[in-house]
């Protein structure tokens, strides 16, 4: 039986087509609509924009060095500059970030807002760890 993982692993090309595939076909526009009229996000700490700032966790990142590569400073996001979502969101042709969840407002949330929270998991247990009450 052929180990398909092992094959795929020895020839990184398959990557390199996947992902040329997937830029080809979404491209920035300048002072355009959007490509989708919102756009809301639903994860963990890789996709999180602040919305552990205010919550009771010792999962914030909201203080240096986090945030250092990104114009707004630190933001809460769990790098130190954009996630893969405001990379996402950037290439549909938003011309802001979406909002995290924590300080969206009005209007705001008819473009998409920001779920997603560092530590968040499908278990009851998952972040237990990092509740400070």
């Amino acid at each position: 039986m052929v180990n398909l993982a092992s094959k795929f692993q020895a020839q990184p090309w398959w990557l390199l087509l996947v992902s040329s595939l997937l830029v080809s076909n979404i491209h920035p526009r300048a002072n355009a609509e959007p490509q989708v009229p919102c756009y809301f996000i639903f994860g963990d700490s890789l996709s999180d924009s602040g919305n552990n700032n205010d919550l009771a966790t010792t999962a914030k990142v909201n203080y240096s060095p986090y945030g250092i590569d990104f114009p707004e400073g630190h933001t809460g996001r769990f790098c130190n500059g954009r996630t893969m979502q405001d990379i996402i969101v950037q290439l549909l042709g938003f011309q802001e970030f979406i909002p995290p969840f924590a300080t969206a407002r009005g209007q705001e949330i008819l473009k998409g807002v920001n779920y997603a929270s560092g530590s968040a998991g499908i278990l009851n247990e998952s972040g237990q760890q990092l509740v400070s009450i």
